[in-house]
């Protein structure tokens, strides 16, 4: 399947995406009740966890070959148009006050630049030289990640993005919502989460846009799991910048530590508000300096550090 700007191959092209099917069944679901179709629509949402879950041994590869480049400092970078792209910029966005990340190790770039947040830039996703200009400003390295996302898996913008990024050796990681796609072939990895027919036809922001939520989660959450971003379940990189999170980092300090409102304060002021200090501090009985150098040798990750000191 190739694209093409020919207006005849181009409808005869989407008639053959299952994202862009038409579903006779929903002709007339504009003359029902409103509850009737909020019903038909949770139960449309209700398959895409188990769409994606088809698909988990090839999102783990991809997981751990991300984390892996990432633990050598290189970047996680998500590249796609229209809703695709919107999601990737969110996930990138939602990494620093979670993970504590540098906002340049996860990037979201979407075809228009910024304004395409907010509105339609006509165009922009047909151009594969749009991709590559715009990962070509970021110097891409051989241990940075390129992921492109598009519900049809042909949109020029993702597939352009991905195989510049081959040709820089970085890594590559192609999610769509259509099986055979350009995108998950031009890709090292390739993640195919086959939702069927939207409700309203073609449109992708639907089952598929909550496919690739879905996928996206795993692969930011779960790669920040493995560079030690957590202790079990808690967001020990949580970056305290403001109240709520403030509340927050000490909640996750009593919640790892079982220490006392006055210990856990004095343990972040001593720890300059890094929760994952202040509870190796509590849990190793050491100071602040002592607790900081025991992370930087377990490179961040807190058990490590725990099981040096217990060792």
């Amino acid at each position: 399947m190739t694209s093409t700007s020919n207006p005849r191959d181009l409808r005869a092209e989407l008639e053959n995406l299952t994202t862009e099917a038409f579903r006779p069944e929903l002709a007339e679901i504009d003359r029902l009740p409103t509850l009737e179709i909020a019903r038909l629509m949770n139960t449309e949402d209700a398959t895409v966890p188990a769409a994606v879950g088809r698909r988990l041994p090839e999102i783990a590869a991809a997981i751990d070959a991300v984390a892996a480049r990432m633990a050598r400092g290189g970047r996680l970078v998500y590249a796609g148009a229209g809703t695709a792209g919107r999601l990737g910029v969110l996930d990138a966005s939602e990494c620093p006050p979670t993970f504590n990340t540098d906002p340049s190790q996860v990037v979201g770039l979407i075809a228009g630049g910024p304004d395409a947040m907010v509105t339609s830039v006509e165009g922009a996703e047909d151009s594969k030289d749009l991709a590559r200009a715009d990962l070509d400003a970021l110097r891409l390295t051989t241990d940075d990640t390129v992921v492109g996302i598009s519900a049809s898996g042909r949109t020029p913008y993702a597939v352009g993005a991905v195989e510049y990024a081959r040709e820089k050796g970085a890594l590559t990681v192609g999610l769509s919502c259509n099986p055979d796609s350009d995108l998950a072939a031009a890709a090292d990895h390739g993640i195919e989460i086959v939702v069927g027919p939207e409700l309203l036809t073609g449109s992708t922001r639907l089952k598929a846009g909550t496919a690739q939520k879905l996928v996206l989660n795993m692969l930011s959450t779960i790669t920040m799991i493995r560079l030690g971003k957590t202790y079990g379940n808690l967001m020990v990189d949580v970056r305290a910048s403001n109240e709520k999170l403030r509340a927050r980092s000490h909640r996750i300090v009593a919640l790892a530590t079982g220490a006392g409102d006055e210990e856990i304060e004095r343990a972040l002021a001593e720890a300059g508000g890094e929760v994952k200090t202040a509870i190796l501090i509590l849990l190793a009985d050491v100071d602040g300096p002592t607790a900081t150098g025991l992370l930087s040798k377990a490179d961040g990750h807190l058990r490590a550090a725990l099981g040096a000191v217990q060792s």
